[in-house]
C-alpha cells in the first residue's frame, strides 16, 4: 500500500467536494469556492477543501452565511471537517456559530484487493444485494432497532439514490431465517481510487459472529470488479477495531458539526 501521507493526499484531492455523477432527484450540489453545499437531503450538508482559504473574521462570516442560508430554509445542516483541516481553529469557530459536534469517527482506508478474498459467510446467514423498496424498508426497521431512534428515512434515501444511480450504489443485507440482522452498502466513486463503505449496522444479538466481516468482503469484491483501488470508511468506535484487524489503516479523523434551527424559527443572530 502507498504511504499514509500519499493516501491522505489522494483522499483530499479526489473525495473532498465530490459531486456524484448522477444527482438524486430533488438534491442540489453547489460548489461555492472552497465549499460544497448539498440541499434536498434529510439535512443539509457542507464540506470544504482541506484548506478553507480564509481565517479569522472572514471565516466567521463564511460560516455564518452558510448557517443563515439553512436557517432561511428551516433546515438542519451538517458541516463535516477533518482533523488535518485548515485553519486549525475551524472547530472553535463552528462552535461559536452554534454548530454542535457529533461523535468523532476515524477515516480508515484499506486496499480493495486485500479485502476481496473468499466470502466467508457465517453458518445460517445469507448475504445478498437488494434494491426493492420492501427490502430497504426492512433495513430501515433494523437500523431503528439497533440505534433506538427513527431511521425510517434510510429506506427513502437509499431508494432515491438507487433510482438515480443504480450502477454506483450496491446495498447488501445479511439475513437469518428471513430476518434482516445486518446491512451495509457500497458507494462507487467513478474516476477516483476510492469506493466508500457505509452502513454496517448489526442487531446486538448477532454481533461477534463474522457478519460485519462478510459484508466488508462482499462489498470489496464488487469494488474490485469495478477497479476501485481503496476502500474508505468513516468508522465508529465499535467498527474501527474490526476494520483494523482486517488491515484498514487510519489516515485522519472526522467530526460532523451540526446546526439545528432553533425552536420557533428565531433568527440565529436575533437578540435573546
Amino acid at each position: 500500500m502507498a504511504s499514509t501521507s500519499d493516501i491522505l493526499a489522494a483522499y483530499d484531492s479526489q473525495l473532498r467536494r465530490l459531486v456524484p455523477p448522477a444527482v438524486p432527484a430533488g438534491h442540489e450540489y453547489q460548489l461555492l469556492g472552497p465549499l460544497l453545499r448539498v440541499t434536498g437531503q434529510r439535512r443539509g450538508f457542507i464540506e470544504s477543501a482541506r484548506d478553507v482559504g480564509v481565517e479569522g473574521g472572514m471565516l466567521d462570516r463564511l460560516i455564518d452565511e452558510q448557517r443563515d442560508y439553512f436557517a432561511g430554509r428551516g433546515e438542519a445542516v451538517e458541516w463535516k471537517i477533518r482533523a488535518h483541516d485548515l485553519p486549525v481553529d475551524i472547530e472553535s469557530r463552528l462552535l461559536a456559530a452554534g454548530f454542535a459536534p457529533e461523535d468523532r469517527e476515524t477515516v480508515l482506508v484499506g486496499e480493495t484487493a486485500a479485502m476481496a478474498g473468499d466470502l466467508a459467510v457465517p453458518e445460517g446467514i445469507r448475504v445478498r444485494p437488494v434494491s426493492e423498496r420492501g427490502d430497504l424498508e426492512r433495513i430501515a426497521r433494523m437500523n431503528s432497532a439497533v440505534w433506538g431512534v427513527d431511521y425510517s428515512w434510510v429506506a427513502a434515501d437509499l431508494h432515491q439514490r438507487l433510482a438515480s444511480d443504480p450502477e454506483n450504489l450496491v446495498v447488501f443485507v445479511a439475513e437469518a431465517s428471513g430476518e434482516v440482522v445486518s446491512a451495509a452498502w457500497l458507494e462507487i466513486n467513478p474516476d477516483t481510487d476510492f469506493a466508500g463503505l457505509w452502513g454496517g449496522s448489526t442487531l446486538p444479538a448477532w454481533r461477534g459472529r463474522g457478519i460485519y466481516k462478510a459484508l466488508v468482503s462482499a462489498r470489496a469484491q464488487v469494488a474490485a470488479a469495478r477497479g476501485a483501488k481503496y476502500l474508505q470508511v468513516d468508522a465508529s468506535a465499535d467498527s474501527e477495531p474490526i476494520l483494523r484487524r482486517l488491515g484498514f489503516r487510519a489516515i485522519t479523523t472526522t467530526i460532523p458539526f451540526v446546526w439545528t434551527p432553533p425552536a420557533g424559527g428565531a433568527s440565529p443572530g436575533a437578540a435573546g
